[in-house]
């Protein structure tokens, strides 16, 4: 294959260019946003679950607390009735008044049973109020750095999606001035070499391989025509000449 020396140099450029898309790309995919918000969210679903499991138990407690209020009131009420009775005389039979007097004494118990009861669920339930207190703070403190690392993420994003499109423009224009053979047979050894397709004889060594190239490699190129394509005899790529090839 031949094609002009200018030509040749000019797919450096496109070389150039493809590997800043390339480090674009890179970079896009490894923004260090991206690994901040996963770790962000999953701190943020933990908390969540906590704020849940705390809010449940308030709303149990809550619940329980009500029963047992309940429970002290129903209690209090029959004593007060019992007591009403005793003291309006009219329950008369020293059986009945022994009865009675019992009960009244017996509800009383257990009215401070149920009220030492009400004061245990109302810790409890003042403590679980507090917790999810505290974590819903914790939840909106994880959702703000979420929020920010988003920000700073999209911002880098959008950065990086500009810069990109500008190269590519760019890159179009200067491929469009490269023969369509040479073009072809670049991007070819380009998707077969890890995005280098084209290198430049530096100092007689390939800066595709980094390797220097022996005398008889040397000597083959030096009688090489100026437009003739020359490849590298380690890598393959396409090999271009410049005046710092060290000839």
């Amino acid at each position: 294959m031949n094609a002009e020396p200018a030509d040749q140099i000019r797919l450096l450029d496109v070389q150039a260019l493809d590997v800043r898309l390339t480090q674009l790309a890179h970079r896009r995919k490894n923004l260090p946003e991206h690994a901040e918000i996963d770790r962000l969210n999953a701190d943020l679903a933990q908390v969540r679950d906590l704020l849940v499991a705390a809010q449940t138990e308030e709303s149990d407690t809550a619940r329980e607390q009500t029963k047992a209020e309940q429970d002290v009131d129903q209690v209090r009420k029959r004593a007060a009735r019992d007591q009403e009775r005793l003291d309006s005389g009219a329950v008369s039979s020293p059986r009945d008044l022994e009865n009675l007097q019992r009960e009244i004494a017996s509800l009383a118990k257990r009215q401070s049973d149920l009220e030492d009861i009400v004061l245990e669920v109302m810790e409890r339930r003042e403590s679980a109020q507090e917790r999810a207190a505290e974590l819903t703070r914790r939840v909106e403190s994880v959702q703000a750095k979420v929020d920010d690392a988003v920000a700073r993420r999209d911002a880098a994003l959008a950065e990086i999606d500009a810069e990109t499109a500008s190269v590519t423009k760019e890159r179009q224009v200067v491929a469009a001035a490269v023969p369509a053979d040479l073009l072809k047979l670049y991007d070819k050894l380009r998707g077969q070499q890890g995005g280098v397709g084209a290198a430049r004889l530096y100092q007689r060594r390939c800066e595709g391989c980094r390797l220097e190239l022996n005398i008889t490699e040397l000597n083959e190129i030096r009688q090489a025509p100026a437009d003739a394509v020359v490849r590298c005899e380690n890598c393959r790529r396409i090999l271009v000449r410049t005046p710092e090839s060290g000839l």
